[in-house]
């Protein structure tokens, strides 16, 4: 039979109460006594029953999703499997939703970051860029109870335990490699454009990226990275630009997780179809482009292990749980017309 929290609690040597406290992260236990507790949890193999424990709770858990207003396919994918974690959450009693904030203004979000309370929500997981503001609001919460997790887009504010989402650096390497290698040789300038270089997941694939392309393939001539702050008309002049003063130009590296109006603008080039273009994140517009060769690949991570990992990340925080490691690493996958 499944150990319970009386056989916890005589591994333990101690009482009842004292292992409720510590299952719940309550106040009032020496260090030394949740160690004891959380020792003989691992000896005896002590799982918690989670639908008692929130019934003991007398009331569900709420997570938000912290997530850009701006936003095209890969966003809409996001909100679709947050959607569905509601869902499957009701039998858990978890109510799971999201919360639409103005990323180009990071005052506004922090204002808005500032107000929830830890009877509005349990915990979020955020997607933000990495701004002081923001990062401020981030501890702010947590000294308010409100459990944290960085979502896609890591924040480095020293408090998170755990980051959900690919290595993006390690993404970034990747596609330099795949730049690299398309191009056989070929000498040249590669443009980079991306949402917000203010977001870490930007920052951290250009250096993976330059890190490949210089050491590898020194031909190729990184240039400065374009943002395009998520406005098609922008982009469209971005792409413009480029196209009319690069004459030398082999390859485009979309870093940025919404790649449809870039591709959409490139199209309206001829020389596009001797370009080298790599994007990141699987959406229907990024699936045509692999079809239609207008990309050659994608760097994608999967958007439902994300929402499901932040979800079982803030419940096992919540409920002072060690999380399985392994179940929660988001791989880096790579798309191309031969294997959608």
């Amino acid at each position: 039979m499944r150990p319970t929290t009386k056989d916890l609690a005589q591994a333990a040597g101690v009482s009842l109460a004292t292992v409720d406290r510590v299952l719940n992260a309550r106040p009032g236990v020496r260090q030394k006594t949740v160690d004891a507790v959380n020792e003989a949890i691992q000896r005896i193999g002590f799982e918690r029953n989670l639908v008692a424990a929130t019934l003991a709770r007398k009331k569900g858990y709420t997570f938000g999703f912290v997530l850009p207003r701006k936003g095209d396919e890969f966003m809409a994918e996001i909100l679709h499997h947050i959607r569905e974690s509601h869902k499957a959450g009701r039998a858990e009693m978890a109510e799971i939703k999201a919360l639409r904030l103005d990323e180009q203004d990071p005052h506004k979000t922090a204002e808005a970051l500032n107000r929830l309370t830890l009877q509005e929500v349990d915990g979020v997981a955020i997607m933000a860029p990495q701004t002081p503001p923001i990062r401020d609001a981030i501890r702010r919460m947590r000294e308010r109870g409100i459990r944290v997790v960085p979502f896609i887009a890591n924040q480095q504010d020293g408090g998170a335990t755990s980051f959900v989402g690919i290595d993006n650096i390690a993404a970034g390497a990747t596609a330099g490699q795949l730049m690299g290698r398309f191009a056989g040789g070929r000498a040249g300038a590669v443009a980079v454009m991306t949402d917000t270089i203010q977001a870490r997941d930007s920052l951290e694939r250009r250096l993976g990226f330059d890190n490949v392309i210089n050491q590898m393939f020194p031909r190729l001539n990184v240039l400065p990275s374009l943002e395009t702050h998520t406005d098609p008309d922008r982009t469209h002049r971005i792409i413009t630009k480029t196209f009319e003063t690069q004459h030398d130009l082999v390859g485009l590296y979309i870093m940025g997780s919404e790649a449809r109006v870039p591709v959409e603008a490139m199209r309206r080039f001829p020389q596009s179809a001797n370009l080298i273009a790599i994007a990141h994140e699987r959406t229907p517009a990024t699936v045509a482009a692999l079809r239609q060769r207008t990309l050659d690949a994608v760097v994608t991570q999967d958007p439902g292990h994300l929402v499901r990992s932040a979800v079982r990340i803030l419940r096992a925080e919540c409920e002072n749980r060690v999380i399985v490691a392994s179940q929660e690493k988001i791989r880096i996958e790579i798309l191309l017309a031969e294997n959608l």
